[in-house]
C-alpha cells in the first residue's frame, strides 16, 4: 500500500506540463531499498509520455517507445548507459549528505532532481532544473541569474558552494538549457509526433455518494483521452460553475492515454440537476457533458479497481519511483546523444 502511495505522489510530477512541447528528465536515489524499488533511477519524458529509462538495477538504458527504438541506435544507448552508470554513485553520496544536514542517520530518505526545457505554441521557450528531499523542494535553480536558490535551510550548505567562483553550476547548466535542450526536444518530437499528437476522445462517468451531514459527494472520473491537456468541471442546472474542492493530477494510462478526476460535495436537494463537463482538443468546439442522476451511480468498488490499477500498471511501466510533489520549474550533453546527466556535470551536494 505504502508503495501505490508514493507512485500515486510521483505522478503529481509527471503531471507537469505546458502549452506545446516539453521534454523532461527525473533522477531519484533512495537511502535503502526498503521499498523494493531500485536505489537509483532515470526516467525521461516527451510531453509526459514516458521514452527512456534506466535503473540501478538493469544498468541499461533502453527506449520505452518504438519511435525511440526505430530512431537512435546501439551507439546512442550505450552512451546514456555510461552517463546513467557515472550519475549513480554522485547521487548515494548526495542521499547520505542531505540526510547528515538533517541530522537523520537511518530510514527511508529520497534526494532527486528534475531538469528539462520546454518549447511553448508561441514559439517562446523556458527551462528548468530542480532538486527536491523526501518529497520536498529542496533548492531550484534561478534561470534569469544563473544561480541556485535553497527553498530549505538545510540547502544553504549546497547553494553556496555550487554558486561559488570554483563551480559555478549555474553557468554550467545554462550551456545545456539554451542552446541544447530545445533541439534534442524537437528531434525527439519529430520522432514521436504520430504518437505524440494523436487526438483520442475522452470517456466519462460520474457517480455520487450521499454523506451524513445531508450533502452528495459526486465524482467525474475522465479517462483514455489524448493530449494531456483537458478541461473538466461540475456545473449546477448547466449554467452556475461549482467550485472543485478535489482533483487529481492528470495520470497516465500504460496505452499512451490519460485519466483524471474531479470531485464536489453539493446540498442534497430535490430539483438542482449537476453535470460534469469536458472540454478536450479532440472534441473540437464540441463540451462532452454527462449529468448524474441518482440512479446512475457507478460503484465505488468499480472506480477503486479502475484507479488502482492503472497506478499499478503505471508504477510498474515507470522504470523508478519519484517521491518529489511539487509542479515547479525546474543540465551537459554530448554531440552524439542527450545526455541526461554526465558525472562531471553533478557536483556532490
Amino acid at each position: 500500500m505504502e508503495l501505490c502511495l508514493l507512485t500515486l505522489i510521483s505522478m503529481t510530477v509527471i503531471g507537469a506540463h505546458c502549452d506545446g512541447h516539453s521534454l523532461r528528465y527525473y533522477y531519484t536515489a533512495v537511502s535503502d531499498k526498503g521499498l523494493d524499488i531500485p536505489e537509483f533511477s532515470i526516467v525521461g519524458y516527451v510531453d509526459g509520455r514516458e521514452f527512456m529509462n534506466y535503473n540501478s538495477e538493469s544498468h541499461q538504458a533502453r527506449p520505452v517507445t518504438q519511435w525511440m527504438e526505430k530512431n537512435e541506435g546501439p551507439e546512442y544507448w550505450e552512451r546514456q548507459t555510461q552517463v546513467s552508470k557515472g550519475s549513480e554513485p554522485v547521487f548515494r553520496h548526495n542521499v547520505r549528505t542531505a540526510m547528515s544536514r538533517f541530522n537523520q542517520t537511518g530510514g527511508i530518505h529520497s534526494f532527486q532532481y528534475m531538469y528539462g526545457c520546454e518549447l511553448r505554441d508561441d514559439g517562446s521557450t523556458a527551462g528548468f532544473w530542480q532538486f527536491g528531499y523526501d518529497g520536498r523542494e529542496f533548492m531550484a535553480l534561478d534561470t534569469k541569474n544563473w544561480l541556485y536558490i535553497p527553498t530549505m535551510n538545510e540547502a544553504q550548505l549546497s547553494t553556496q558552494r555550487w554558486n561559488s567562483p570554483e563551480v559555478r553550476q549555474g553557468e554550467r547548466n545554462k550551456n545545456y538549457l539554451q542552446n541544447e535542450c530545445i533541439p534534442w526536444l524537437k528531434k525527439y518530437v519529430e520522432y514521436g509526433r504520430e504518437d505524440l499528437e494523436k487526438r483520442v476522445r475522452p470517456e466519462v462517468k460520474v457517480w455520487g455518494r450521499r454523506q451524513s451531514d445531508g450533502a452528495t459527494r459526486l465524482q467525474c472520473l475522465v479517462y483514455g483521452f489524448h493530449p494531456r491537456a483537458v478541461d473538466v468541471r461540475w456545473m449546477k442546472n448547466e449554467a452556475d460553475h461549482v467550485p472543485s474542492d478535489e482533483r487529481t493530477p492528470i495520470l497516465p494510462h500504460p496505452d499512451g492515454t490519460y485519466q483524471m478526476r474531479v470531485g464536489v460535495e453539493v446540498p442534497t436537494t430535490e430539483g438542482d440537476s449537476y453535470s460534469c463537463h469536458v472540454e478536450h482538443s479532440s472534441l473540437g468546439e464540441e463540451t462532452l457533458i454527462v449529468t448524474w442522476e441518482p440512479d446512475n451511480g457507478l460503484s465505488m468498488t468499480v472506480i477503486i479497481i479502475i484507479v488502482c490499477a492503472v497506478v499499478v500498471i503505471v508504477g510498474a511501466l515507470g522504470g523508478g519511483i519519484f517521491i518529489y510533489t511539487k509542479k515547479r520549474r525546474g543540465y551537459k550533453t554530448a554531440s552524439t546523444s542527450d545526455n541526461n546527466s554526465d558525472s562531471s556535470n553533478n557536483p556532490k551536494a
